[in-house]
């Protein structure tokens, strides 16, 4: 097991990540949660935006896979896509390929929770900063 970007790729960043599924998947998760009245959120340092300033990183690949004709699907949980500014999600597979522990003994749900919690501490800011943006 890896939860490095270039061991699993397999075709998943040059092709999912390009396919009408995928967009089509972001856009379902952005305006699910503008519906549901949550703010847009980097995950790793709070600071609100808009969905065209922030990615999406996949706690899990649960839900993706290729059709035997080729297609992408994409069905992953609301739940396992987390909201990330491109530097901080940048961090984050830093953090889960270079940590051995994180990148070759924990599954990438529970890598990507334990490096997102040591991002935030790292790049938290004082309370009235959060709030005055």
């Amino acid at each position: 097991m890896s939860n490095c970007r270039k061991i699993r790729d397999r075709g998943y960043r040059t092709g999912y990540l390009r396919s009408p599924a995928w967009f089509a998947r972001r856009d379902r998760w952005f305006t699910r949660q503008v519906r549901s009245g949550e703010a847009l959120r980097c995950q790793a340092c709070s600071i609100l935006d808009a969905k065209d300033m922030l990615e999406l990183h996949h706690a899990d690949y649960t839900g993706v896979h290729r059709t035997p004709d080729g297609h992408w699907v994409a069905h992953e949980p609301h739940d396992h896509l987390i909201p990330l500014h491109p530097y901080c999600h940048d961090l984050l597979h830093r953090l889960l390929e270079r940590d051995q522990v994180l990148a070759h003994h924990r599954t990438r749900r529970d890598a990507t929770h334990l490096a997102l919690e040591h991002l935030r501490r790292k790049l938290a800011r004082p309370a009235e900063e959060v709030t005055n943006r």
